[in-house]
């Protein structure tokens, strides 16, 4: 019985005799071509030929012939014409069966598109053995379709990775539910592994039962590798420039390269990006040679997450690839052999491989890099604002796949990503290390000791992440044998931060110099800051000064009567511990931030026992991401009570204990163990306002130096008690006291309740006064005046020799 699909057209079946007679005629064949069989059979079949060919059909061979047959209304027929030879039982020809169908229709075009379809077709029955291919299958296979029907798809490819595919097909066969899928593998062949995206369906019968699986496969290559290419770039390029750190972007920009694009990655700087400086116009030396220095190189042989080595010097040959790269500007790609134009199947690799796709004199065929291991290398120049910072190599070993001309452009993506990340990092290198330079400059290298106290110092700056910080603390001798211990905080980071201590930290000296009282010196030093000129950038932007809102604490330690006094703007109060290592509370009221201005700042005075400590700091080394201001002040309290160490000892355990390895802010530590003056060292008397005590007051003075063994300074000492009690008798107010200090040097002090301050003028000839505190001035190492609440104190200091 005859049947055909509903959109086919009738297949002819005709019998031809020996003579080449028609003997049957199928209604095929009328539906066909238009003839019956009333008026075919007894014709010669060459009558339903338009040009029929002399000894046609007697030497048909088997298989099918494509004939021009005629219609019966006169046209002509294009047909695919099928002989099918009839043999007797005696083995005697019979004849032939002719089996006729058209060219342009249903079942024969649509054969011959699917065998010919540059997709890769394939049917298979439920247990996936094949049982038709088309030619593009076929090639993707290299087997032919004879080599493969009746023979399951594992049992002849078991060494090929595709258990997905198979198991879809599977699936495919037991649900009846269509599938796609995309699977990577490499033709056998071919040498790129290639993408295919695969559609699956059931073919069913005519009572709905499945008897086949039928799938077709193209190669999306070119779509999957782009799409590939474009995740590679996006991961390095958010893993690049992650530090403010030359070395660690470049060591990014090579781990991250492998193993996802290439097997070997290095990367060569010039010395002068590495230090932060501007890369050189021209880098060659006298001999000829380029030198840089290999930054990172990562391999897939190596850990990514190992220690990276050491920074190499490296040196290419002017001629070299190299040296060519960096000073054209340009990339270069070599490979080891001419690139596999890939599959005749594909959109993939045969595209990007392509050589009009390749920049014009790429890639170099370049044999002599099978020496050392490779198969392919492009070499990109890291360029960034129009400077060359050096080169990078993206090597392949291990892997077949030859470079492509996308590969190039991914290359020269990822270098020009590097390339502005190690710039940034070059620049940032270089305000970084100006900043910390200008810092340390401003900070004292080493503070001067003092007799007061027993001082030590520590300072870190921020991580590389944050730039240098505005952090700073000082200590300052005052008359008396006072000391004035400081510490600041600028805000901002950076050069502007650092310029901005620097002015505060030449303030609070100046002011000191005038020896005002803590609260006094802050409210002058905030009223500098509020007159400060604001900075402008060269575009004429505003840009204040880092002084506004900066943190400074104040205070002063006199050992003579033991007490401190200090006054806080906006800075942390400091940590006392008392000699038995417990803590005293600070009770001291936060004045605000300097700049803010109109509002006061108080000072607090108390006494310390001999033998205190005192630990001002700055917010930095109390205060992180996982720990507040008032945890991180217990911790520092913790750690500084510990009893028996040294100062420096206990200053590098609490920075060591308190730091992070990571830290966003500048952190300064200033400890200071108070000492007290022996009262032996301490003469103080009244002073009648009458110039007839004026010798007494010489008396007193020279007995006390007796008394101390100090016969030396006894001449000046006596002119300086005169003229200054002298003064005070004759411009100034009672009380007046005289107070002579024995310590590194020789202090002598006369206080009065007046509060105008002296000051030296030139005596003329015949002048009868003003000449005694030039003499105090040319006889003395220092003098000055300090004014408090009671009036004023006019000091100097004379050295003395060791003891």
């Amino acid at each position: 019985m005859e049947t055909t699909g509903e959109q086919d057209a009738p297949t002819a079946a005709v019998v031809v005799g020996p003579d080449g007679v028609v003997s049957g005629w199928s209604e095929g064949g009328r539906l066909l071509l238009g003839w019956s069989a009333e008026e075919t059979v007894g014709r010669p079949v060459t009558d339903f030929l338009v040009d029929p060919r002399p000894g046609y059909p007697a030497d048909a061979g088997p298989g099918t012939t494509s004939l021009t047959l005629r219609h019966r209304d006169g046209s002509a027929v294009d047909a695919a014409v099928t002989a099918h030879p009839l043999n007797g039982g005696d083995g005697q020809p019979l004849g032939q069966v002719l089996t006729v169908q058209r060219w342009d229709r249903r079942p024969v075009i649509a054969d011959r598109a699917f065998e010919q379809c540059p997709f890769a077709l394939g049917v298979y029955d439920p247990e996936l053995r094949f049982l038709w291919v088309n030619a593009a299958a076929c090639r993707v296979m290299a087997h032919s379709e004879a080599q493969v029907l009746g023979d399951k798809y594992r049992e002849l490819f078991p060494e090929l990775d595709d258990a997905a595919y198979t198991n879809q097909l599977s699936e495919v066969a037991r649900t009846g539910e269509p599938a796609r899928l995309i699977t990577v593998f490499r033709p056998r062949g071919s040498a790129s592994a290639t993408a295919w995206a695969t559609s699956m369906w059931p073919v069913r019968d005519t009572g709905g039962r499945v008897r086949a699986v039928a799938n077709w496969a193209f190669d999306m290559s070119a779509e999957y590798w782009g799409r590939q290419r474009l995740l590679l770039l996006n991961e390095v390029g958010s893993g690049i420039g992650r530090t403010l750190d030359v070395v660690s972007t470049a060591r990014d920009l090579a781990t991250a390269s492998v193993p996802g694009f290439v097997d070997l990655v290095t990367v060569d700087l010039f010395d002068e990006v590495l230090r932060g400086e501007e890369p050189p116009a021209a880098a060659v030396t006298t001999d000829g040679t380029v030198t840089l220095s290999r930054a990172a190189r990562h391999s897939t042989q190596e850990d990514p997450d190992g220690p990276s080595g050491p920074v190499t010097p490296v040196g290419y040959a002017s001629g070299s690839v190299a040296a060519r790269c960096m000073a054209a500007g340009t990339s270069m790609v070599q490979l080891a052999a001419e690139a596999d134009q890939g599959g005749g199947w594909a959109f993939g690799p045969g595209l990007a491989a392509d050589p009009a796709h390749w920049p014009p004199g790429l890639p170099l065929i370049d044999r002599t890099i099978l020496a050392q291991g490779l198969t392919g290398r492009i070499t990109v120049p890291l360029l960034a604002r129009g400077a060359v910072l050096g080169v990078v190599a993206f090597a392949r070993k291990d892997r077949p796949e030859a470079f492509t001309a996308d590969d190039l452009i991914l290359a020269e993506e990822l270098a020009a990503k590097a390339a502005v990340a190690i710039d940034n990092a070059r620049r940032y290198t270089r305000e970084h290390t100006t900043a910390l330079t200008l810092q340390r400059s401003l900070l004292p290298q080493r503070l001067p000791s003092h007799r007061a106290v027993e001082v030590a110092s520590g300072y870190l700056p921020a991580g590389a992440g944050a730039g240098v910080g505005g952090d700073w603390f000082d200590l300052i001798p005052l008359s008396g044998a006072r000391v004035a211990l400081v510490v600041g905080d600028v805000v901002g980071h950076g050069v502007h931060a650092s310029a901005g201590m620097g002015r505060l930290r030449t303030a609070v000296r100046t002011l000191a110099d005038v020896d005002l009282p803590p609260d006094e010196l802050l409210t002058h030093l905030d009223d500098l800051v509020l007159h400060l000129p604001d900075d402008s950038g060269p575009d004429g932007r505003f840009e204040p000064t880092g002084e506004t809102g900066a943190t400074c604490l104040y205070a002063v330690y006199d050992p003579v009567s033991r007490r401190c006094a200090l006054a806080s703007a906006g800075h942390p109060l400091p940590l006392i511990i008392s000699p038995d290592g417990t803590g005293v509370p600070v009770e001291a009221q936060l004045g605000p931030p300097l700049g803010i201005g109109g509002l006061p700042f108080e000072a607090t005075e108390f006494e310390l026992p001999e033998g205190s400590l005192l630990a001002l700091y700055t917010d930095g080394l109390v205060r992180s991401r996982e720990r507040d201001a008032e945890r991180g002040r217990a911790a520092l309290l913790r750690i500084l009570s510990e009893p028996g160490t040294s100062l420096e000892a206990l200053r590098d355990t609490a920075m060591k204990a308190m730091l992070p390895e990571h830290r966003t802010d500048d952190a300064a530590l200033l400890l200071a163990r108070t000492r007290a003056l022996d009262p032996d060292h301490v003469a103080d008397w009244g002073i009648e306002p009458d110039s007839a005590q004026v010798a007494h007051a010489r008396q007193l003075a020279a007995d006390q130096l007796a008394l101390w063994g100090l016969e030396e300074p006894a001449f000046v000492t006596e002119l300086v008690v005169s003229e200054l009690v002298t003064n005070a008798i004759k411009y100034g107010r009672p009380p007046i006291r005289l107070r002579l200090i024995r310590d590194a040097s020789l202090i002598c002090e006369v206080s009065d309740g007046s509060d105008t301050a002296p000051h030296l003028r030139r005596a003329r000839t015949f002048d009868e006064g003003g000449r005694g505190l030039m003499l105090v001035a040319q006889l003395t190492q220092g003098w000055g005046t300090r004014h408090t609440t009671k009036g004023k104190t006019i000091w100097c200091a004379q050295t003395l020799g060791p003891a």
